[in-house]
């Protein structure tokens, strides 16, 4: 399906933040667009925000003045909705109210001819729900830009029960000749993003809730460990709690209380305390010129082994080995026993990476008190830090061996309290669970969740159901398991694709 050309009108109704930003792709890819706000000063202000922001990428470098004033001139302000019937789309950015939204669709739709697309930027209504009523339900369609959008690559095109598939199609080339990322989905709650991300806030947000490290810590190590952009912490204080806690509880109550997206009550208290984050000077951290900056804990320096042994393969964790050797490190090899996970032997202390249970119950389990587990890393050759816990049973002799060892790797450690699955895995291990369900459900394909997930919240290269299949399907299975096991609830059920995946020994891309 082609793009909509440049000689099509585009109208945008909203010139907050949203519409303007929209408004202003549109411009800048040709066309001409109308700006609509039911306050005149609000479109003023939109027209002006936009003006703002193509004087900074003309100050970057980044865009020629004469583009920059020919963009500025396709935006042209309109104060009401017939001044632009001659608009073949219409991007809805207003309130995110289902009747207020209802009322305005079925506005346009007289206003506009029949066969003009109409689209939602919604981030979490229901595309049905906003059709049903309409006499053309067809050419309505969730088009849903990330803040800010001249900036943020993705669009997720929304369907829903009834959109006209050359409508999604013909949005889908249109975000794409736009310089867009976009990606299909279907309309169910939270689409591809909002649903997917929320174990990310949600796992960092339990283990805080065990005390089990301080938030600048299991910030830095999903960040360093991991290559996330930013930690949950700090996300979450950039968001806003109010607004990350309404989107989890819609979330959570458009799924019938599915404990999966559980909301949580320590964050329910910072909203009610007012600490919703950097917008109030404090959320999960301070903020303000004497606030002092979050620093996460780095273990002392210690002395490392000159040589280990590894038992076995070490499955995920192999990469690590050849970062030991580099720093110098003997790594002696011996064979494990068929069917047994591999492990590693670093002065006093098996070391291994974490399955999902807590080092205390594992090490009572396999009988190996001086027992370590270390986090997963995305990537072993590169990250800067690493997360390690000891079983209640092992001597802080044995940790600090283990500590050194990384240390002499080039590792930051950080050493937290023994919490099941630790932090950057179990999270890993939930995003690509939760991936895996959105793909099984028909919400959008294996490829377009990873991409929504990489271009929509800069997850690291791959996407939750690569690294599924970095991992193998297995693994993430069993860790999960375990997860289940330890904790006693449903919100670490196993998605059914990826089981299926992990049985037959499939990619999830298969």
């Amino acid at each position: 399906m082609a793009p909509l050309g440049k000689n099509v009108k585009v109208l945008v109704v909203g010139a907050g933040a949203m519409g303007s930003g929209i408004a202003q792709v549109a411009a800048r890819a040709g066309h001409t667009v109308y700006l609509y706000d039911g306050c005149a000063e609000a479109i003023t202000a939109g027209r002006a925000a936009i003006e703002k922001d193509l004087r900074f990428l003309v100050a970057k470098g980044r865009l020629g003045e004469t583009e920059a004033a020919a963009t500025l001139a396709r935006v042209v302000p309109v104060t009401t909705l017939s001044e632009a019937r001659d608009a073949a789309l219409a991007i809805e950015a207003i309130v995110e109210n289902l009747d207020v939204k209802r009322k305005l669709f079925a506005e346009l739709e007289s206003t506009l001819g029949a066969d003009a697309i109409i689209a939602s930027n919604t981030s979490s209504l229901s595309i049905n729900a906003m059709a049903a009523g309409l006499a053309r339900p067809g050419r309505l369609a969730g088009l849903h830009f990330f803040n800010p959008a001249p900036r943020m690559a993705l669009v997720e095109v929304v369907s829903g029960l009834t959109t006209d598939r050359d409508v999604a199609e013909t949005l889908y080339a249109t975000a794409r000749a736009w310089g867009k990322m976009p990606v299909h989905a279907t309309s169910t709650p939270g689409f591809i993003v909002n649903r997917v991300a929320r174990p990310y806030y949600a796992e960092a947000l339990r283990v805080l809730a065990e005390h089990e490290a301080e938030p600048a810590t299991l910030d830095a190590i999903l960040r360093e460990g991991c290559g996330f952009a930013m930690g949950p912490f700090e996300l979450m204080d950039l968001i806003g709690h109010d607004v990350n806690f309404a989107v989890t509880k819609s979330v959570f109550d458009a799924y019938f209380g599915d404990r999966r997206f559980a909301p949580s009550p320590f964050q329910q208290e910072l909203v009610a305390a007012g600490r919703l984050g950097r917008k109030t000077g404090r959320g999960i951290f301070e903020y303000g010129e004497l606030a002092a900056k979050p620093v996460p804990q780095d273990e002392p320096a210690h002395e490392g082994e000159a040589r280990i042994t590894v038992v076995g393969d070490i499955g995920a964790a192999a990469p690590l080995l050849a970062r030991l050797e580099a720093a110098g490190i003997e790594v002696r090899r011996e064979p494990g026993m068929p069917g047994h996970r591999g492990w590693m032997q670093i002065g006093a202390a098996r070391v291994a990476l974490t399955d999902g249970r807590t080092a205390t119950s594992r090490a009572a389990e396999e009988r190996q008190p001086n027992l370590v587990l270390f986090d997963l890393c995305l990537d072993y050759s590169t990250s800067t830090r690493i997360a390690l816990t000891r079983a209640d049973q092992c001597g802080l002799g044995a940790l600090r061996g283990v500590a050194g060892t990384f240390q002499k790797a080039g590792f930051k450690v950080s050493v937290i309290d023994d919490v099941a699955g630790l932090i950057a895995l179990r999270t890993v291990a939930m995003l690509a669970n939760e991936a895996a369900d959105a793909v099984l459900q028909g919400v959008a394909s294996a490829r377009d969740v990873d991409t929504a997930m990489r271009y929509g919240t800069n997850y690291p290269k791959g996407g939750p159901l690569a690294w599924a299949d970095q991992l193998g399907a297995g693994f993430v299975v069993e860790v999960l398991a375990n997860l289940k096991e330890h904790y006693g609830e449903e919100r670490y059920r196993v998605s059914p694709l990826l089981r299926r995946k992990a049985h037959n020994g499939e990619a999830m891309y298969d």
